[in-house]
C-alpha cells in the first residue's frame, strides 16, 4: 500500500471476512470445487459545462457482491446488491446451481492456472487528493474558470468542459486462501473550444491534449501535474490557425507521431489484437477476432526492429494499474513484441493453461459486481529508444511530411488488421521544420505495414502515457479504462488520405 492513501473506512468497516466465509463455505457444501467471492464498489461523478453554464453534475454509486464458481469444470456466476452473509451463502448456491444447469453445454474443461496465496493484504493506488474528498462546487468553479479564459479569447465561439471521476473499491477472496482489499482512483478531465465561420458554414474543433489518469483531484487543480494555463493561452490561435489551414494532398507521407495520437493507435492495433481469447475467437462478436493468431506467435514480424512493446499492470499511474486482478493474480509487467517480432499474449488463469502457459499474467476485470470477469487488456506500451532523441530530432529527418498530435476518430477492421486514424492537430513539415497547420488528415495502413514502417523513435524524455476510460468488450458489454505508454515516433511512406476528399465533399 502507498504511503499516501488507505483504504477508506467505509468500505473497511464492511463485513468483508464474515461475508467470504458464508460464500465460500456454502459454494463448497452445495459441490463446488473452487469458489471464489468479490465485494465491489465504484463510485463516479460526472459533470460536464457548456459556454460556462452546467449542464449535469451526477454522482453514481454502486456496491454489491458476486460469486464465481467452478463445478466439474464448469463456471457459475451469480450476484447480489445486498451485503449479508446470509444473502452471500445464497448467492453462493445459486452460482453452483448455474453451473449445474451449464455443465451439459461446456465443451472445455475449466482449469485455472496456479497462483500464490496472498492472505489479508492491501493496495491503494497513487494519488494525492481523492477527488471525491473535494467539493462539487469547487470542481464546478475550476472548470467555469478554465472554460472562461477559452470563452474569452477571440476566435472561441463555444467551449466545453467536463470532469469523469471514478473511485474503485474491491474485496476479493477464494477458496485458495487469498483476501486482497484494493482501491484506486482515476479520473479525466477534458476541454474543448469550437469556432465558426457563419459565412461558409464550417467549423472547427480542438481539444486539450491532457490524458485520463490514475490520479486525483491535483491533475485538474492547477498547473503542477498538467500545464493547463499554457495550453489554455495556446489554444485559441491554434485554432484560429487550423480553421484557415490548408487541406492535406492524400499520398505516401512521411510521419512524426506524437504520444497524444501514437497511444490509440498501439490500443487498436497492438493492444486488442495480442488479447488472447480475441486471438482464439472466444471474443467475437463484439469488435472482432485477431490477426495475430496462436500459429504465429514466436516467429511473426509485427514490425520494425525498433519495435518493443509491454503490457504492465504495474506502471505508475496507468489506468489498468492495479495491485492485483480480479482473481487474485499478483500484476506484472511481460514483452508482448521484442525486437519487431510478436513474443506474447494478455491472459487470465482460465487462457493461460489453453496457451500453455504456467502462470496468468494479471488481466482479469469485471466493471460491475454484476458482471463476471474477464480477460482484460493491461497497460500496453511502446518502448522509447536507448538514444534520447527528442521529437524535434525526429521532425529534423523529415524533408516533407506531418506531424501528428492528439487523438480524435478511428477504424479498424474485425481482424485488428487494416485501420485508419485521424487527429486533433496536423503540422506540415518542410526541410525538417514544421511550417504550419493542415486539415482533413487521416493516415491509413494495416497493422504491420504500418509498424513495419517505423525508422526511429524519440527517447525516454518524450515517452508519455495516453489512455481511455471507455474501452469497451464482451457480451453484455463492459467497459475498462486502459492507459498506452509511448515515444514520439518516425514512420516513413505511410498512406495519408485527405477526409474531406474521401466524404464525398
Amino acid at each position: 500500500m502507498t504511503a499516501q492513501r488507505r483504504v477508506d473506512t467505509d468500505f473497511l468497516e464492511l463485513p468483508r471476512h464474515e461475508l467470504a466465509d458464508a460464500a465460500l463455505s456454502a459454494a463448497l457444501a452445495a459441490g463446488a470445487g473452487y469458489a471464489d467471492l468479490r465485494i465491489h464498489a465504484i463510485t463516479t461523478e460526472h459533470i460536464q459545462l457548456r459556454d460556462g453554464e452546467l449542464e449535469a453534475a451526477v454522482v453514481n454509486r454502486e456496491i454489491g457482491l458476486a460469486v464465481r464458481v467452478i463445478v466439474d469444470g464448469t463456471w457459475g456466476f451469480a450476484s447480489h446488491a445486498e451485503l449479508d452473509p446470509a444473502t452471500a451463502a445464497d448467492t453462493a448456491r445459486r452460482a453452483v446451481h448455474v453451473a449445474a444447469t451449464l455443465k451439459p453445454l461446456n465443451a472445455e474443461r475449466i482449469e485455472l492456472a496456479p497462483e500464490p496465496v496472498y492472505s489479508d493484504v492491501t493496495w491503494v493506488s497513487d494519488y494525492s487528493i481523492d477527488p471525491f474528498a473535494v467539493a462539487t462546487s469547487e470542481k464546478i468553479a475550476v472548470l467555469g474558470e478554465y472554460s472562461g479564459r477559452l470563452m474569452a479569447a477571440d476566435g472561441v465561439d463555444y467551449a466545453s468542459a467536463a470532469l469523469h471521476a471514478m473511485k474503485e473499491q474491491t474485496f476479493y477472496a477464494d477458496t485458495f486462501g487469498s483476501s486482497i482489499t484494493q482501491q484506486r482512483v482515476r479520473l479525466m478531465p477534458t476541454l474543448e473550444a469550437v469556432t465558426v465561420d457563419a459565412a461558409a458554414g464550417t467549423f472547427e474543433t480542438m481539444r486539450t491534449l491532457v490524458p485520463p489518469m490514475a490520479r486525483g483531484w491535483e491533475v485538474v487543480a492547477g498547473d503542477d501535474v498538467w500545464n493547463w494555463s499554457d495550453e489554455i493561452a495556446e489554444m485559441p490561435s491554434l485554432l484560429a490557425e487550423k480553421a484557415k489551414a490548408p487541406s492535406v494532398v492524400a499520398g505516401p507521407t512521411d510521419l512524426v507521431i506524437d504520444p497524444t495520437n501514437l497511444w490509440l493507435t498501439i490500443h487498436e492495433s497492438i493492444g486488442h489484437a495480442t488479447e488472447y481469447d480475441r486471438a482464439i475467437g472466444y471474443e467475437a462478436a463484439y469488435a472482432g477476432t485477431s490477426f495475430a493468431t496462436p500459429d504465429k506467435l514466436g516467429s511473426m514480424r509485427y514490425g520494425s526492429p525498433i519495435m518493443n512493446v509491454t503490457a504492465d499492470r504495474t506502471v505508475e499511474y496507468g489506468l489498468a494499474s492495479v495491485g492485483f486482478d480480479d482473481e487474485g493474480v499478483r500484476s506484472q509487467s511481460w514483452d508482448l513484441v521484442k525486437d519487431g517480432i510478436f513474443v506474447g499474449y494478455q491472459l487470465d488463469r482460465v487462457f493461460a493453461p489453453r496457451l500453455g502457459v504456467a502462470r496468468s499474467n494479471g488481466c482479469s476485470y469485471a466493471d460491475s459486481p454484476h458482471h463476471v470477469p474477464i480477460q482484460r487488456m493491461a497497460n500496453v506500451s511502446l518502448q522509447p529508444g536507448t538514444d534520447d532523441l527528442s521529437t524535434d530530432d525526429l521532425i529534423s529527418r523529415v524533408q516533407d511530411g506531418i506531424y501528428i498530435v492528439g487523438d480524435k476518430s478511428w477504424s479498424i477492421d474485425m481482424q485488428r488488421y487494416n485501420f485508419q486514424f485521424t487527429g486533433q492537430r496536423f503540422f506540415r513539415i518542410r526541410d525538417g521544420r514544421l511550417d504550419g497547420q493542415l486539415r482533413d488528415v487521416a493516415y491509413q495502413a494495416t497493422t504491420t505495414d504500418f509498424w513495419g514502417s517505423m525508422e526511429a523513435v524519440g527517447g525516454p524524455s518524450t515517452w508519455r502515457l495516453g489512455g481511455a476510460f471507455n474501452c469497451g468488450k464482451a457480451q453484455p458489454g463492459q467497459v475498462a479504462a486502459v492507459s498506452h505508454g509511448c515515444p514520439s515516433a518516425l514512420f516513413r511512406g505511410v498512406n495519408v488520405l485527405n477526409t474531406r476528399d474521401e466524404s464525398g465533399r
